[in-house]
């Protein structure tokens, strides 16, 4: 059965997300510059997720929709176990948002510039003023009434296990008084830990926990910390047993 799926991956549906990926990439580079970039920012984004990881044939599992607001901004922090947290995240959150990602995914071909033209946010750390034009941005979309997502971790694990949590994402929160969601995402690390990156995928269920929010207890820096605290604590409690407790990244 492994061999088969293979077989499947390089010659079905391999070419196909190759495909996919590039129309949907020019698709939202000519939709953001015409119009509506809230539009053209998040819907092909999200379809293209979805039609990868139903090419692909995995199973995803998604609970505690009913635990979100519409209408409510939130900022979602996410454990990052993999490359296929992003489409498990942008497929199946059912959520109108804009990513935080790393400054060297603009350097991608079609991806980089589509992302850029949907108005996600680069992670800049080349220096103070470059991290605080960074959050000025995030501050920004935040106010404009956008969800934001991130992955505290700022790196893949290497073992399905959670690192430390960075704080910005809880001062952006503390800054703006929005809640924070947190979530847990189990499976990713099983389909394609980043020591194979560019490799077979393995057949592996998705489980996405949109956990309840968590709102502020005031503002600064105890809020801050608690926001922080708490949502580690209820990111790892929801993951599998095997890969509960922390073990250090050495990318962190």
């Amino acid at each position: 059965m492994k061999y088969l799926y293979r077989t499947y991956q390089l010659l079905i549906a391999l070419p196909l997300i190759a495909i996919y990926t590039l129309i949907t990439s020019l698709m939202v580079i000519i939709g953001c510059t015409l119009g509506n970039g809230h539009f053209w920012g998040y819907y092909p984004g999200k379809w293209w997720a979805q039609f990868i990881i139903r090419i692909l044939l995995l199973p995803v599992k998604v609970e505690g929709r009913e635990n979100l607001v519409k209408g409510q901004s939130y900022v979602f922090v996410a454990n990052h176990q993999g490359a296929f947290d992003i489409f498990l995240i942008y497929g199946f959150l059912s959520r109108n948002f804009k990513w935080m990602m790393k400054r060297q995914l603009r350097q991608m071909p079609f991806v980089g510039k589509a992302c850029e033209s949907a108005h996600h946010i680069f992670v800049d750390k080349r220096g103070a003023s470059k991290i605080r034009e960074t959050y000025d941005r995030a501050r920004q979309t935040l106010q404009g009434g956008m969800s934001l997502v991130v992955f505290p971790e700022g790196a893949r694990s290497f073992t399905g296990h959670m690192g430390v949590f960075k704080r910005g994402a809880f001062m952006l929160a503390d800054d703006i008084e929005l809640p924070v969601v947190p979530l847990t995402i189990n499976g990713s690390f099983d389909i394609m830990p980043r020591t194979r990156d560019m490799k077979w995928v393995v057949w592996h269920p998705l489980r996405l926990t949109i956990h309840k929010p968590i709102l502020p207890v005031g503002k600064g820096t105890d809020n801050i910390k608690y926001l922080e605290e708490e949502s580690y604590k209820v990111v790892m409690g929801g993951l599998e047993k095997q890969y509960q407790g922390f073990v250090e990244n050495p990318d962190q």
